[in-house]
Order: structure tokens, then C-alpha cells, then sequence
């Protein structure tokens, strides 16, 4: 049976003999649902060769099926796994992902964001740190009645509005193991200043150390941007001290695979004469030779439970709780040993 004028949600639901909430979780691929009465929705709305017209629900809503993603991060490879996560969120679905780099340290940011998001009228949005460590966008959001959600290194907000990991924890665990395997004098190539994950990894770091009642030295500290390069000169640097560090913890993989390039061209063997652990668990720590030991960061899953967060309750469809709290575990390669000397 094919319609004879434009299908509408209701025809829809009237000939499958269920509400318009029912076809609404059917076209959302909600999991609320049994089998049979998936099914009978799905052979009508082919039946009938039924579309969704999302241009009208979003003039009912006012707003359109877009979520936004806005970040102001120098990794690349973080940003795409963010991406990943919503993506899979939103497969399925109405919605649409809308991607805005901004800069944090412009003057213009707010009033460049708020035009945006008036422009575009997202649904909703999700924040990448560190610019969702700004206070200040989240009120705007709240301002214009946007919804949001935060992703960060530590607790920012309400659950509702918040995916968080527990970076600092996270640090001093993998600290401790290095710790573990004889290592007293470790580096740390730190995160840029102004990231909250940077603050968090190396308050976990500090931890750790003061904890075994080792000394920290400032020389012992040096100074990353969560780049391939930075992780490449700060080594240059901590690898001149003498003596040298055992191990050197990086806050991100990126720059533990600068690391493992500095060593390299002073002829030193990893794990034996140098020790590695970086953070996130991208995947060049595993493409690395040897494998790097690294920090496991479930930023795919975080991402994707704050798109959840965000299109929960469309239509009436009942809220199915979303985790706000994603634990960082330790992933043990081949790029650690007890020191040699």
C-alpha cells in the first residue's frame, strides 16, 4: 500500500496501531522497544515509503537536528576520537554533527560563539576541554537555551551537563607503577598551561612521587603543548641532565612518541636505558616500536554519552541515564623495564 499524499508521522501510527512516541523511538533507533513492535513500525513506515521531514520538527522545536562540537585543541588525533563518539551516538538518528574550531585566547571567542549558535540554532552542543572549562560558555549556552554538555579531566558540572575522567587518578597509578619497577629519578613532560587535563595529570604525578618520598626537582619537569614536537624538545631537555631520568612520564602519547625519537637519536634502548608511558592510548602507542605503555582515555565512549545526554528526551522519549564519570586504566606494553642503573 503506497500514500497517496505525504505520509505523515500520525498515518504512521495509526495503521501500525501505536502512539507517535512509538514511531518517533523507532526512527531514533531507541532501545525502549521490543522486537515485534519494532518490526510492524518499520514494514509500515516502508510501506508507505514514510521520510521524516526534519525541517518541520525542527520549525516546531526551533531548533535544528545539529549537534556542535566546538574545541580548541592542539591534538588531532583527540578530536577525531571525540567525532568517532558522536558519530556512533547520532548513527541512526535526525541529527547531524556540526564541528567549530575556535580560539580560546581571541578577544572576539564569546561573541564570535554566540553568533554561531544563534545562526545555526543547534539542538545542542558538546564542549571539548579546555574550553569547556570556561564557566562563561556554559551560561551563554544556558542563555540562549541551548543545551550542553562538558567533557573534561575533572568534575566541571551537574551530571546532566558533564562526561568526566579521572585523569589525576588515573597519573598516579601509572606513576606508581613505574615506581613499582625500581624507578626514582622519572620525568614528567607536562601538558600547556591552561588545560585542566595538564593540571589534573600532574597533580596525579606529584602524588605519586610524594607519596614514596621521592624528591621532585624542577629540572625533572619540562614544559609540553600535546605535540609530537614539544614532546621531542622537552626530552631533548630532561635527556641533557645528569644523571639522566630512568623513566619519563608523558602526559600525552603524542608526546611520548617525541620522546621515544630523542632517544632514539642519542642511541639509547627502550625500555633498558629509558622507560616510557604516555597518556590516552591512541593508536600510534600501539604502532610504536616497542608498544608504548600508556594511559587508556575513554574519550570515544565520553564523547558519545554526552551526544546521548544531549538528545535524551526528544518527543517525550523517556531519559535513559547516561554515566558522567569514565575511569582511565593502565595499558602495560613493552616500553617499560626496571632501570639498568
Amino acid at each position: 500500500m503506497k500514500s497517496s499524499g505525504q505520509t505523515t508521522i500520525n498515518d504512521v501510527a495509526r495503521i501500525a496501531g501505536v502512539s507517535k512516541k512509538t514511531v518517533s523511538r523507532v526512527i531514533n533507533r531507541s532501545p525502549l522497544l521490543n522486537d515485534d513492535t519494532r518490526r510492524r513500525v518499520e514494514d509500515v513506515i516502508a510501506e508507505l515509503a514514510y521520510i521524516p521531514n526534519p525541517q518541520a520538527r525542527a520549525l516546531a522545536l526551533r531548533r535544528n537536528f545539529l549537534i556542535g562540537l566546538v574545541h580548541d585543541n592542539p591534538n588531532a588525533q583527540m578530536v577525531m576520537n571525540v567525532q568517532q563518539g558522536i558519530l556512533e551516538a547520532l548513527h541512526g538518528t535526525e541529527f547531524e554533527l556540526v564541528v567549530r574550531p575556535v580560539d580560546r585566547g581571541s578577544a572576539t571567542m564569546l561573541v564570535d560563539l554566540r553568533h554561531f549558535l544563534e545562526r545555526q540554532r543547534l539542538f545542542g552542543l558538546v564542549l571539548l576541554p579546555p574550553i569547556s572549562e570556561n564557566d562563561t560558555i556554559a551560561k551563554l549556552c544556558a542563555e540562549i537555551g541551548c543545551r550542553y554538555v562538558r567533557m573534561g579531566s575533572a568534575r566541571l558540572d551537574d551530571d546532566d551537563h558533564m562526561v568526566a575522567s579521572n585523569d589525576c587518578e588515573a597519573v598516579r597509578g601509572a606513576t606508581e607503577y613505574l615506581i613499582a619497577q625500581g624507578h626514582r629519578r622519572i620525568g614528567l613532560i607536562a601538558g600547556p598551561h591552561g588545560f585542566r587535563s595538564a593540571r589534573e595529570r600532574r597533580l596525579g604525578f606529584e602524588q605519586a612521587l610524594a607519596d614514596a618520598g621521592i624528591a621532585l626537582p624542577r629540572s625533572m619537569i619540562a614544559d609540553g603543548t600535546y605535540t609530537f614536537e614539544s614532546g621531542l624538545t622537552a626530552a631533548e631537555r630532561l635527556l641533557d641532565l645528569m644523571p639522566r631520568p630512568t623513566a619519563i612520564f608523558a602526559c600525552n602519547d603524542e608526546m611520548a612518541a617525541g620522546v621515544m625519537h630523542a632517544a632514539r637519536q642519542r642511541g639509547l634502548d627502550i625500555p633498558k636505558d629509558l622507560s616510557i608511558v604516555g597518556f590516552d592510548d591512541t593508536p600510534v602507542a600501539a604502532h610504536v616500536w616497542p608498544p608504548l605503555t600508556t594511559v587508556r582515555w575513554p574519550i570515544a565512549s565520553m564523547a558519545r554519552s554526552a551526544a546521548l545526554k544531549l538528545t535524551a528526551g526528544l518527543d517525550g522519549e523517556d531519559i535513559v541515564e547516561e554515566p558522567s564519570l569514565f575511569l582511565s586504566t593502565l595499558i602495560r606494553r613493552a616500553s617499560v623495564a626496571a632501570p639498568s642503573h
